[in-house]
């Protein structure tokens, strides 16, 4: 029985380095000390491209229009 849990154990194991690999990341593309794009990257593809202005690239970036979080805020 023992046998049986240490090969679901391995398996497991194997799997792990495949998520890792899948992880989403995003990488700021500066020009000109200004950030001009944000790349989202599941390992290493490029998988979209969005705009530092919007609302998700404000959100990615930490920007935010509420006064209070801008007061606290470390750049």
């Amino acid at each position: 029985m023992s046998e049986n849990t240490n090969t679901e154990n391995q398996t497991a194991a194997e799997a792990a380095p495949d998520v890792h690999q899948e992880e989403i990341s995003y990488h700021a593309v500066e020009k000109n000390g200004k950030i001009t794009a944000i790349w989202e990257m599941r390992g290493r593809k490029h998988i979209r491209t969005i705009d530092p202005r919007s609302e998700e690239g404000r959100h990615l970036l930490g920007h935010t229009d509420n006064p209070e979080v801008v007061q606290n805020a470390q750049v």
